[in-house]
């Protein structure tokens, strides 16, 4: 097992981190400016991404890309380390064709979708010329449980009539978003009693009557341009080609996308909470408080070397989930998905712990938008909610070395010392 950068992968992380010193940075404040004035993308934007698609920086978050589609294949472990790098700054992902849920949702086509889809769908998200989102959170019911899911698809002729509420759907007030996966319980299921075999994902166009955005919703008050949008479904019809995959296949499809998104979303995690660490530190040293550095002080000082243990260990453990995802003959199914869970959970705890250090170094200035430190803590705060909560994956990660305590019962006898076990000492053979 080893987590080395390939030579490739460590030549596109020191071309991305140019690329971004030299042209997103300098448009960093521009961005924010042209966001404050709901103007949304801003209009550079897409001449930032021609030229990150002319410099080879484009698509390479996909390790089943075709040599005719365009971009650079890469491995999950070979991305990590440039999503880490993207996760800097947060509106950087998109430059580069790589942002959330378009990344997810290009898999999702990539792997399930029919030629006919995969022109109409697949074809302009790879080239950059539309966005996306995924519908699958509902505000009525617990969605960590996806069997609890209410919005109902059902076949009707040859169409599918759909109908409910979804909220939190990243992306979907982005202009440019044009295409919406749907996860819907199967109407024809409901007294099935299969509830793993229930569900389906549609393929529905965003300006298909009857599909309503009610609002976007502020996440700890902040506000997203591209959205976490609140919508509704009402008798919305679309055809039968618009089916994803099989019927009753939603549930495995939507499992399929959580890997790689995951390692995704935990290096971009990990890549702010390396910016945090880094203010922190220089502002820890050129800030006198009762006329001392606030980097002379023992718990500032342990604050930063925390954080710098902690980064460094969870990175640790999302290589080692990006490397078994690559190497999925080398381990269990059920052991990814428990790494899956893991990693998960450290990087929302990671993300909340290291910026809430960083904000108390910074005092008064880290509560403000001067530094990224308040968003990035926002983030970090809805992680532990998002893609299910905490306690959801605890528990696949419980279960799971529950069931090989199980398989081993017994094998962990001999390191007791009961008395009955040293009256009885084992004989030695000549």
């Amino acid at each position: 097992m080893d987590f080395e950068h390939s030579p490739q992968a460590a030549a596109l992380q020191q071309r991305l981190d140019a690329f971004m010193q030299r042209y997103l940075l300098p448009y960093n404040a521009a961005w924010h400016q042209s966001v404050q004035q709901g103007i949304f993308p801003p209009p550079f934007l897409e001449d930032l991404k021609s030229l990150a698609r002319e410099e080879g920086l484009w698509n390479l978050f996909l390790p089943g890309l075709r040599d005719d589609e365009p971009g650079t294949r890469l491995s999950n472990l070979d991305y990590a380390p440039l999503a880490e790098t993207m996760g800097r700054l947060p509106w950087a992902a998109e430059v580069f064709n790589c942002s959330a849920p378009d990344t997810g949702n290009t898999e999702l086509l990539h792997r399930f979708a029919t030629p006919a889809q995969r022109a109409r769908w697949l074809t302009p998200l790879l080239n950059g010329d539309m966005r996306s989102a995924f519908a699958m959170s509902e505000p009525d019911v617990a969605s960590s449980d996806p069997t609890n899911l209410q919005t109902v698809v059902r076949r009707d002729g040859e169409e599918f009539l759909l109908n409910g509420r979804k909220w939190f759907i990243t992306g979907a007030a982005h202009p440019h978003c044009k295409l919406l996966i749907v996860m819907a319980r199967n109407a024809d299921a409901e007294n099935s009693g299969d509830k793993h075999h229930g569900h389906s994902m549609l393929l529905l166009p965003m300006d298909t009557p009857g599909v309503e955005i009610v609002r976007n919703i502020p996440v700890v008050h902040h506000h997203a341009p591209e959205g976490h949008c609140e919508m509704v479904f009402r008798h919305v019809r679309v055809p039968a080609d618009h089916l994803l995959g099989t019927w009753g296949g939603g549930f495995a499809m939507a499992q399929a996308r959580l890997g790689p998104g995951r390692v995704h979303h935990c290096m971009r995690t990990i890549g702010q909470c390396e910016l945090a660490l880094e203010l922190a530190s220089e502002r820890a040293l050129e800030r006198e408080s009762f006329g001392r550095h606030l980097a002379d002080y023992a718990n500032v000082q342990e604050w930063i070397a925390q954080s710098r243990i902690e980064i460094d260990q969870a990175r640790l453990l999302v290589l080692r989930c990006a490397w078994w995802l690559d190497h999925p003959d080398r381990t269990t199914p059920a052991a990814v998905r428990a790494q899956v869970a893991a990693i998960k959970v450290v990087a929302a705890g990671l993300q909340t712990r290291v910026m809430d250090r960083a904000m108390q170094i910074f005092g008064a200035m880290g509560l403000s938008p001067d530094t990224p430190l308040a968003y990035f803590w926002t983030w970090g705060r809805a992680l532990h909610l998002m893609d299910g909560p905490d306690e959801v994956h605890l528990r696949s990660v419980a279960r799971h070395e529950l069931a090989r305590a199980k398989a081993r019962m017994g094998a962990t006898a001999a390191y007791f010392t009961t008395p009955e076990q040293m009256r009885a000492p084992p004989h030695l053979s000549a």
